[in-house]
């Protein structure tokens, strides 16, 4: 993974946003996770969405903890009702590294995830990006993509750890001939057909699935569960 020099840029003693300019790097956004900046992020809040997701995203969902991680949470109000959280830039971004340190949640039937995002939702077709933990088995790690809609470049990859049990980063260098996909700056996968190209919204969840039981395994139920994310950073082209 190739690292570029950056300049922190702090207001009040936060961190918020880091620009770098230099031959190689247009910027680089360095999100720390410690607070709800909501200029430049949005809590998804009182909608579903159907399908294979079996909750309702809901605001409530999306906080943070006391030493400054941002935690998700699956939930249930009332009896087979669940509640899930996610975490969404308000921003496009387009090609460059995309980088997070965060810890998913175990259980069957759930996923905890970081991806960019666009649809028809915003105008656009859909082109995405994934890092799926499927909480039945936290020792592995599932990468895809989509462009204009069309899947099915699912691969999982062996961690040799439990990532449910600590933070570790994860990562992947989108280009417009390839993406490349890194666990702890380790190169693990690489995709060179037919990649998206469309700029997409930057986004974390959680959520229990219902209708796909071969793919994730049978939800049982189990709540409170959380995934936590400690931080992010995005480096362009």
């Amino acid at each position: 993974m190739k690292k570029k020099s950056w300049i922190t840029v702090a207001a009040a003693g936060v961190i918020s946003l880091v620009l770098s300019v230099n031959a190689f790097a247009g910027y680089v956004f360095w999100e720390p996770l410690t607070y709800f900046n909501s200029e430049t992020w949005h809590k998804a809040d009182g909608y579903s969405n159907g399908g294979m997701f079996n909750c309702t995203w809901r605001a409530n969902n999306a906080g943070f903890t006391n030493d400054g991680k941002l935690k998700l949470g699956l939930t249930s109000s009332a009896y087979n009702r669940f509640d899930c959280g996610e975490y969404q830039s308000k921003y496009t971004y387009g090609y460059g590294l995309y980088e997070v340190s965060m810890k998913p949640a175990k259980n069957t039937g759930i996923v905890s995830s970081f991806f960019t995002y666009t649809g028809p939702s915003y105008g656009t077709q859909w082109d995405e990006i994934d890092i799926e933990f499927l909480g039945k088995d936290t020792t592995k790690v599932q990468f895809n993509y989509f462009t204009n809609g069309v899947g099915g470049h699912e691969k999982v990859v062996n961690l040799g750890f439990d990532a449910s049990t600590g933070f570790h980063t994860y990562a992947f260098d989108w280009q417009p001939g390839y993406i490349k996909w890194y666990v702890d700056g380790v190169l693990k996968h690489t995709a060179t057909t037919n990649i998206p190209s469309t700029p997409g919204k930057i986004m974390m969840n959680i959520w229990n699935g219902t209708g796909v039981d071969a793919w994730l395994g049978s939800y049982n139920g189990a709540n409170p569960l959380y995934a936590e994310y400690d931080w992010l950073k995005y480096t362009s082209n």
